[in-house]
């Protein structure tokens, strides 16, 4: 199985604490980290921005990441939310072993 961190910002903690109990509630996600105070500079709309965020660490399958991006879509204030996914190529047994365990498999008929 192919493991993967997805990343993504929110503006509000209730925000980010929304989509991360989603995701783990409805087994897309193992964990997701929430980091806070997280300072970005983006270029938006042809102005610089500076904003501070709440980083969210999504570690999950890759069988999952389409129902994670879509998930968060549908439930994220921003028009162009950041969404990324990392593949994780190596971590310790037992993890690797907790994380496929926790997140719901799709079934292939």
């Amino acid at each position: 199985m192919n493991y993967a961190i997805i990343f993504t910002t929110v503006s509000t903690k209730k925000e980010g604490y929304a989509i991360a109990n989603e995701l783990v509630q409805n087994k897309l996600a193992a964990c997701v980290n929430i980091v806070p105070k997280v300072h970005s500079v983006y270029d938006w709309e042809d102005q610089i921005q500076n904003d501070e965020e709440l980083l969210l660490l999504i570690k999950t399958t890759k069988e999952r990441e389409k129902d994670i991006y879509h998930t968060i879509e549908s439930l994220h204030s921003y028009d162009t939310p950041e969404l990324i996914t990392i593949p994780i190529n190596r971590g310790s047994q037992p993890y690797l072993q907790w994380l496929e365990n926790s997140v719901q498999k799709i079934d292939k008929e």
